[in-house]
């Protein structure tokens, strides 16, 4: 059968002069296993993956199938050899994607998969409990590259300012915790991971977002435990501030040793209780700019 000359649309001119920053598909599910130094047995996670590549101006479109045939050649050897962790995976795989697309000058890659961490219930048994790890990489046609590992965590917040308005009515016995509405807060915590540094760990950035709520939550809890829960939510009532100024000060006590230009992203949103809109804070600096 005679072959046929299969037209490259993509590489056409494009008959509209502008560049595109980010081109590439989003949504892409795989397995990826990750094996963290010192220790024994590998992870599976499903990752899901967004690639992306600049267009240039003269080019009517980016080849997407590459970013698909390149995540699958990467897990075929993820396979055989794990990686240590997902935002090295990122990385490996955004500059791939230069490689792939001559024509590029920028890649990203963003990843996301359920993540599960032994937690003690306040009953004192243990169980996992579900978190999110993210993790991005950025790379350039210079060989610049930059990685970042970061969480997803679920807390309690309990507002602090309906808890003054009650006392000032004053209801309660100034020995009383006086009540408040409560939020469920979704705080994104990500940090920048240097060269090959290996001193940013997930568990360590879930430690740091929970420790930062009005209280943790948990998939299970019996009555009374509830009732202590939030009991002790309304003793360390936050505003949604709080909690990423809690973090960022968590983080520079933390991360000590890493350098000044390393970049911090904090963002937090609580769902409100008693309004139909929710409240948001976030920080994005690096760690020379919260030391001044």
């Amino acid at each position: 059968m005679k072959s046929i000359d299969l037209p490259d649309v993509q590489s056409r001119p494009s008959p509209q002069n502008f560049k595109l920053t980010r081109v590439g598909v989003t949504g892409v599910k795989k397995l990826v296993t990750i094996r963290r130094p010192g220790k024994k047995t590998a992870v599976p996670l499903v990752v899901k993956m967004d690639l992306f590549v600049d267009l240039p101006a003269a080019q009517k479109g980016s080849h997407m199938s590459r970013n698909l045939e390149l995540v699958s050649d990467i897990i075929d050897e993820n396979l055989q050899k794990p990686v240590t962790d997902l935002e090295s995976f990122c990385a490996q795989t955004a500059k791939l994607l230069l490689e792939k697309h001559n024509y590029a000058n920028f890649s990203e890659v963003k990843a996301e998969a359920d993540y599960f961490l032994e937690r003690e219930y306040p009953s004192g048994k243990k169980g996992l409990e579900p978190f999110k790890l993210v993790a991005e990489a950025r790379a350039k046609s210079n060989g610049e590259i930059k990685k970042l590992i970061g969480v997803r965590v679920i807390g309690m917040t309990a507002c602090p300012c309906a808890q003054e308005v009650i006392k000032t009515l004053g209801k309660y016995e100034q020995k009383d915790i006086p009540p408040t509405h409560n939020q469920r807060n979704i705080t994104t915590l990500m940090i920048e991971v240097p060269g090959e540094n290996k001193s940013v760990d997930a568990n360590d950035l879930i430690d740091i977002a929970e420790r930062s709520f009005s209280s943790p939550t948990y998939g299970i809890l019996k009555r009374k435990e509830e009732g202590q829960l939030v009991f002790n939510a309304h003793k360390n009532p936050k505003f949604v501030e709080d909690v990423v100024r809690d973090i960022l000060s968590a983080i520079l006590k933390k991360y000590k040793k890493l350098p000044d230009d390393v970049i911090v992203v904090v963002r937090s949103e609580s769902e409100e209780s008693i309004h139909k809109h929710n409240a948001f804070a976030e920080r994005v600096t690096t760690l020379g700019e919260l030391r001044k």
